[in-house]
């Protein structure tokens, strides 16, 4: 990096992974914005790769041991100049300890990231496992046209036959539940 935040060529930053393709790829780039002419039109940057929700509660353990160690360690700092300050080896607030709240905000505020993405995976899971139950079929959802008989060992619904019987389920299900209601309100 230079001291513009500039990425240069050939340069790879500490701590990113980039393979020899990507190196290939980025070259011409970095070529194209550094012309003749001064700075030309910016790179793309590269397509997000979607991460699922296990994966990403595991990336968060490493920064949850470390901010665990920061908030025990501020903690300490805490208690520490607490007991210099009733002992009296120090007066006032001459050096104040790092705050211990900040420390434990990150770290709850971590701890409700695993949560989320955790019952998020959970979620996903239990809705799988529900559409495999209620509708065995493998969907082909690159389809729209009707598909050709399938073998009968896989049988595909297309996707416009998967979004007739979704719609086909809620319209049963709306009409179980107005025939509930009307049977509690005439008890």
């Amino acid at each position: 990096m230079n001291m513009h935040g500039m990425p240069q060529p050939g340069v790879v930053p500490s701590g990113v992974g980039v393979s020899p393709i990507m190196m290939q790829q980025a070259s011409p780039q970095m070529g194209q914005m550094m012309g003749p002419g001064g700075p030309q039109q910016p790179p793309q940057p590269p397509p997000i790769e979607k991460i699922d929700n296990i994966s990403k509660a595991k990336s968060l353990v490493g920064p949850l041991r470390e901010s665990l160690s920061a908030t025990i360690k501020a903690a300490a700092q805490n208690l520490h100049h607490n007991n210099m300050t009733d002992i009296g080896t120090i007066k006032g607030d001459n050096s104040a300890p790092p705050r211990f709240d900040k420390y434990l905000e990150e770290f709850y505020s971590i701890c409700d990231q695993i949560e989320l993405h955790l019952k998020t995976s959970i979620q996903c899971i239990q809705q799988s496992n529900s559409s495999n139950h209620f509708l065995p079929l493998t969907v082909a959802a690159t389809r729209v046209d009707p598909m050709p008989h399938p073998p009968p060992d896989n049988p595909m619904l297309s996707y416009p036959q998967y979004l007739s019987t979704v719609r086909s389920q809620i319209a049963y299900a709306k009409e179980i539940h107005d025939t509930l209601i009307c049977a509690a309100q005439n008890i």
